[in-house]
């Protein structure tokens, strides 16, 4: 593993233990930063949707709470769950935490960072950011949070990716 994929960070699951990303190795992941109180938040059944469209093969959405912008994820734990139930939720959602600032989740700084991750540099700017993480565990793209996850840009970059080797 060299230091710049994801698989060297651990995350808060919202059981409070830590999963580290290695768990995800040989799998192509889209990383996305969610909220429950966003006029974005109908992404999230999008999410579904793009997951089931993947369903079978290595592909798997990560979901991370955030309050970072605008206050608009109060939701702590079991809320969160109860959230993600009600929308079908058919992919990872982790605890909530900072995505952006000098408190952001070390993933989440080595994401937005091109001198980490070695790639691109984009800090999240609002909720519903996603990247797009190879099978390697390299970053290899972004989508500002208006790109709609079943949107056919990211659908396709998907797809190129999963048929790598």
């Amino acid at each position: 593993m060299t230091d710049n994929t994801i698989y060297r960070f651990n995350v808060p699951l919202l059981n409070g233990l830590e999963k580290s990303l290695s768990a995800y190795q040989n799998k192509v992941l889209l990383i996305v930063n969610t909220a429950s109180q966003c006029g974005l938040t109908p992404q999230m059944e999008d999410l579904v949707e793009l997951k089931k469209e993947f369903e079978g093969l290595d592909f798997e959405i990560l979901a991370f709470p955030s309050n970072d912008f605008g206050g608009q994820e109060p939701l702590e734990g079991e809320g969160i769950i109860q959230f993600c139930e009600n929308y079908g939720a058919n992919f990872h959602t982790f605890d909530k935490i900072r995505v952006r600032g000098p408190y952001a989740h070390p993933l989440y700084q080595f994401l937005a960072d091109k001198k980490q991750n070695g790639k691109l540099s984009s800090k999240p700017r609002w909720n519903f950011h996603k990247f797009l993480i190879d099978r390697h565990g390299y970053v290899v793209d972004f989508f500002y949070p208006f790109t709609k996850p079943t949107s056919s840009k990211i659908k396709k970059r998907i797809s190129r990716l999963l048929n790598e080797i």
